[in-house]
């Protein structure tokens, strides 16, 4: 992890195979070949292709006990999560993410969601605390930016004011969400 506890894009592949494992537990748990697949899958339809992302072995997580094989009734060899692999499936679901808007940070906060269900109610909402900090935080900066002229950038100005408004959205629904996680209404958040 970074100093600031967020995730390198080597764990965000680990947080994306340890996680597909566990939530194939339920269905018979998967081959190497479909979690690599899996994985690439993912990766690739969120950032498009690339070689950073895709440098993280899934062998490398059977090494560090995190995932083991066994052979299922058909005589198929399956991967499987072990305690070691839920820890460190919750440690990496439970990191900061970086204010900033690249691939990298847009992986992560979409790994996060997809396996939310994963963690705890508490888990979640501090998650989500975490998310509207960093999009506070984003908000601000490109509401600093709309305020200086740039006479020479004609554009720029209707480009910053679109990412602010996609930020804003973003904001809204992150709100929305907690609100439906603890029940409470908008006063409350």
């Amino acid at each position: 992890m970074y100093s600031d506890n967020s995730l390198t894009p080597r764990e965000a592949i680990r947080l994306c195979a340890l996680g597909i494992l566990a939530q194939s537990e339920a269905a018979g748990n998967l081959t190497y070949d479909e979690l690599v697949y899996s994985v690439r899958y993912f990766v690739s339809m969120l950032t498009g292709p690339s070689l950073d992302l895709m440098g993280e072995s899934i062998e490398l997580l059977r090494h560090e006990d995190l995932v083991e094989i066994y052979e299922d009734g058909a005589s198929q060899k399956k991967l499987k999560i072990t305690e070691k692999g839920f820890k460190s499936l919750n440690i990496l679901l439970l990191s900061s993410v970086r204010p900033g808007n690249n691939d990298l940070n847009e992986l992560v906060m979409a790994l996060k969601f997809r396996f939310f269900s994963l963690l705890s109610l508490k888990d979640q909402v501090s998650q989500i605390d975490n998310f509207i900090d960093v999009y506070d935080i984003e908000l601000i900066r490109l509401e600093e930016l709309l305020k200086k002229e740039f006479p020479e950038s004609e554009y720029l100005f209707g480009w910053l004011e679109h990412d602010a408004d996609r930020v804003s959205s973003r904001l809204k629904w992150l709100k929305r969400f907690r609100e439906s996680l603890t029940g409470t209404g908008a006063h409350d958040v």
